[in-house]
């Protein structure tokens, strides 16, 4: 078997060296040998919509209209919400968002500010 790495973005198996990056032909994600190491040394890895790493503390912008269930109006393109917090889950990013307070929202729907 091979000693090369899952993807991790989308745990393949099927991974493959090319130039010194580790490629994955089934979402063809690419990443070099450090950042995998550095991925397995945090623990918990959240990437924004664009593949950035996201960690505690950090200021995000929403990329998209977002319905709220229980309000009365929707978080708009471009809100910047300051100092998220990392959990487990679905809905990855815990933070106060001005306006509406505490929420959890999902880091697909956001970028790094």
């Amino acid at each position: 078997m091979s000693d090369l790495p899952n993807c991790p973005q989308c745990g393949s198996e099927y991974t493959y060296e090319d130039r010194g990056m580790f490629v994955c032909p089934e979402c063809a994600h690419e990443w070099t040998a450090e950042a995998a190491a550095e991925e397995a040394e945090t623990g918990l890895v959240v990437r924004d919509a664009n593949g950035n790493l996201l960690a505690d503390g950090d200021t995000i912008t929403i990329i998209k209209n977002l319905k709220v269930k229980g309000a009365s109006s929707d978080l708009k393109v471009g809100t910047k919400v300051k100092g998220i917090r990392l959990i487990e889950g679905d809905h990855n990013i815990d933070c106060k968002i001005p306006g509406f307070g505490a929420m959890q929202l999902k880091s697909e729907f956001v970028k790094k500010a």
